[in-house]
């Protein structure tokens, strides 16, 4: 069973969700949870929620599918963060010029499954 969930527009730079992203990629699904919980980074309380919804969405999915479900047993098997829009803003310089300040923004993507969906995309690549 394979679940999807994203996260649009969050306010983080995409380079730096990559370093959280790129932590998590391929572990279990409740480890990563755990990891992301007592890591530094800001940008790993988003990417925190964006797995733990792709969890219950997986729930979902089994129990109206009839199947059953257990955490224990989903890993990430794709992972990913890209770039949203930027966010243009200005800043006042000296001499009465204005410098552009860009704030970038990030929409991730987390993609959780069993081991058998996991073998299944390597087996694609």
């Amino acid at each position: 069973m394979e679940a999807k969930a994203q996260a649009k527009y969050v306010r983080c730079t995409p380079m730096k969700a990559r370093r959280v992203v790129d932590v998590v990629r391929g572990k279990n699904a409740l480890e990563a949870v755990n990891v992301l919980r007592f890591a530094p980074q800001a940008a790993a309380v988003p990417v925190r929620k964006v797995i733990e919804s792709a969890i219950a969405n997986a729930r979902v999915k089994a129990e109206r599918a009839g199947e059953r479900f257990d955490e224990s047993q989903l890993f990430i098997t794709e992972v990913f963060a890209d770039e949203g829009p930027t966010l243009k803003r200005f800043r006042p310089r000296a001499q009465g010029r204005a410098s552009r300040i860009l704030k970038r923004t990030s929409h991730i993507t987390v993609i959780v499954g069993d081991k058998a969906d996991a073998a299944k995309k390597e087996g694609a690549r």
